[in-house]
């Protein structure tokens, strides 16, 4: 991994671990915290950090006694997509108001951060905007995405 990135190391890092799992369409126990450590070249934090990543995606799960594992079936959507997701599937306008992060937490079984993370994201990219006082609102709709 690159020394200074400006996309943090362990996004790099979960990247890659999601490449991997449906490259190899991997089902079972990842390698240990360990191992990756030394594949990518990075600290046991960054590995954490990304592998936090992926199981706020629902790629992996923490396993007692097995360490991680890759999950298989169900909604393979990240957290991005599904987010982006909920403007059509709720049939929300333009104008509309967005759900609260304790909402969003709640339905996608997420964390605060991870919620935060992407709800930056599409405030950046010009999906949502924060009125104070009256939460967020839809200010553009997300172009369509062909899923394989």
């Amino acid at each position: 991994m690159p020394q200074a990135s400006p996309r943090g190391t362990y996004l790099q890092v979960s990247e890659a671990l999601r490449q991997q799992i449906e490259l190899h369409d991997e089902d079972g126990a990842l390698p240990s915290e360990a191992a990756l450590m030394r594949a990518h070249g990075v600290s046991r934090n960054t590995i954490r950090r990304a592998l936090k990543v992926l199981e706020a995606d629902g790629v992996v799960e923490s396993a007692p006694g097995v360490g991680w594992r890759a999950l298989r079936g169900g909604d393979r959507r990240t957290l991005t997509q599904r987010m982006m997701d909920l403007i059509a599937e709720d049939s929300l306008a333009v104008g509309d108001a967005y759900p609260s992060e304790a909402r969003l937490c709640e339905r996608f079984g997420s964390s605060r951060t991870a919620v935060r993370r992407v709800l930056a994201q599409m405030e950046g990219s010009g999906l949502l905007a924060t009125v104070h006082g009256k939460g967020r609102t839809v200010c553009a709709l997300p172009t369509p995405t062909v899923r394989p």
